[in-house]
């Protein structure tokens, strides 16, 4: 995990504008949101999911992996400076530092989440992400449904819409599947294919792996927000409860969102068990995603 977080800042730091660039400020701004923090899970994924596929990871091809891996964190990125806004969630911590729009000022966030996604698709673009330029241009097209209204931006406008409401598991699954889950299904997909996954047996295995991971996810954010602190978060705690937005732990209570993320892991585990060794990366970031403390 290590390796390849240093070597997603490493590429970041490469494809990021530089603030020297005009214009100077927004350029600022965006390697402000994207550099030095987050846990870089969607890059980690990517390789995993690329080792996997590749049978081992001598044989995957990590150049790709990592321009992919910069993509997602880009899309990533954007999420959360346009998540902390004042019309949003209106947050200002993110990743232990003042979010974007206090660091700088609203219409500078703004820019910045739109700047970040139009580098990341960019990226994916102007890069050799796959032998197969069909294969590629269905990348492409992975990685634009993930974030857009059928996606992430999709998610969030329900997660806006569902406060003060006393949601369901099903409809809870629903939102997150989109607003969290859909980034998370897209980095394994991605990495899958950049390595030539293409046995379909495989790769419905793989995004059922995500499937879970995705959802573990945020069934942990839910109740580190809930037994955290601040401190060791870098982002406010205790927001939903106060907004009065409906959570894991809202619907199930603490002990038995605890156990659902338990069940998602082992599925997760389940899902990759016809794989072998080969994803072994995978089921440790199933792992880490569930028993993580931050």
């Amino acid at each position: 995990m290590a390796r390849v977080q240093a070597r997603t800042e490493a590429a970041l730091e490469r494809v990021l504008p530089s603030a020297a660039i005009a214009p100077q400020r927004l350029h600022e701004a965006m390697r402000y949101a994207v550099l030095g923090g987050g846990k870089r899970i969607r890059p980690l994924l990517v390789f995993a999911a690329g080792e996997a596929a590749a049978g081992d990871a001598t044989r995957a091809d990590s150049g790709r992996l990592e321009i992919l891996g910069c993509a997602l964190e880009c899309i990533h990125a954007y999420s959360l400076v346009h998540d902390d806004l004042p019309c949003m969630d209106d947050d200002v911590l993110r990743r232990g530092k003042p979010a974007c729009h206090v660091e700088f000022d609203e219409a500078t966030a703004l820019l910045v989440g739109d700047s970040l996604q139009s580098l990341a698709f960019q990226l994916v673009a102007e890069h050799r992400v796959c032998d197969d330029p069909v294969a590629q241009v269905e990348m492409l097209k992975i990685l634009a449904l993930a974030c857009g209204s059928r996606g992430m931006a999709g998610g969030q406008a329900i997660d806006l819409a569902s406060v003060g409401r006393n949601l369901t598991v099903p409809e809870l699954e629903y939102m997150h599947i989109h607003k969290t889950g859909a980034l998370i299904r897209a980095a394994v997909a991605l990495g899958a294919r950049a390595s030539q996954a293409s046995a379909p047996a495989q790769l419905d295995r793989l995004d059922h792996y995500a499937k879970c991971v995705g959802l573990a996810f945020q069934v942990v954010d839910d109740v580190l927000d809930r037994e955290s602190s601040t401190a060791t978060l870098g982002k406010t705690v205790g927001k939903d409860a106060a907004n009065n937005k409906p959570t894991y732990v809202s619907a199930l209570g603490l002990a038995r969102a605890k156990a659902l993320a338990e069940e998602l892991r082992r599925d997760a585990h389940d899902a990759l068990s016809a794989m072998g060794g080969a994803a072994r990366r995978l089921a440790d970031l199933a792992d880490f995603i569930v028993l993580r403390k931050f």
